[in-house]
């Protein structure tokens, strides 16, 4: 159940050399992060079409998912894989909601860190909101048209499972359009979004956890 709610979270994101390429150090992180941290402030829905890749070390091929994505504040995620089968994970606050074609049933964060953790990460990493998040350091690198957010965990939950966090972030308008996480299993899963929505109305009904 963990390994579902990972791989589905946005919460959640392979440190991949090819990815790198080009990048350098950002030139003024003060600005960086004022910049970053405006626009997450502004950011109040988002609404998006997902293809997560999964790429298994015992497998040769990847695992290509695809789906729709929505976000509300505060901290309220909604992933809904369509293909190629359906799965369903809903974040409302410190609860969770985990849907497939078996199994529909709630989960509570509520003196789970690890559970905090992962619903915090997910919600801070497609707002944009992920530098203030003490659970992992940060390194910024730059190229002409992204910034690349490199992000190393130092929280117990996190550390265990994950090696790495890689967001990359269009410099145009500052949104978050791929994350990638990379495991200590030596799998990785990469979520790129696309056609992405900004303050769009969402209802509440998305999220709720029935």
């Amino acid at each position: 159940m963990r390994r579902w709610i990972f791989l589905g979270c946005c919460l959640i994101l392979a440190l991949q050399a090819a990815a790198q390429k080009g990048f350098t150090p950002v030139a003024n992180m003060e600005l960086f992060k004022q910049q970053f941290t405006k626009a997450a402030q502004q950011t109040q829905t988002i609404k998006s079409d997902f293809v997560q890749e999964k790429n298994l070390s015992m497998l040769s091929e990847k695992v290509v998912s695809k789906g729709k994505f929505w976000f509300k504040k505060e901290n309220r995620v909604r992933m809904e894989y369509a293909s190629p089968t359906y799965y369903l994970m809903v974040i409302n606050g410190k609860n969770f909601r985990i849907k497939d074609a078996r199994t529909d049933k709630n989960i509570s964060a509520s003196g789970n860190k690890l559970f905090e953790q992962i619903s915090k990460i997910t919600a801070d990493c497609v707002q944009g909101n992920v530098l203030g998040n003490k659970d992992f350091t940060a390194k910024v690198l730059e190229n002409p048209q992204h910034y690349l957010l490199q992000m190393t965990p130092v929280a117990k939950g996190m550390k265990d499972f994950f090696s790495g966090i890689e967001l990359l972030v269009n410099k145009k308008d500052l949104a978050v359009i791929r994350i990638t996480m990379q495991e200590r299993s030596g799998d990785n899963t990469v979520i790129s979004f696309l056609q992405r929505e900004v303050n769009v109305a969402i209802p509440d009904e998305l999220f709720a956890l029935k």
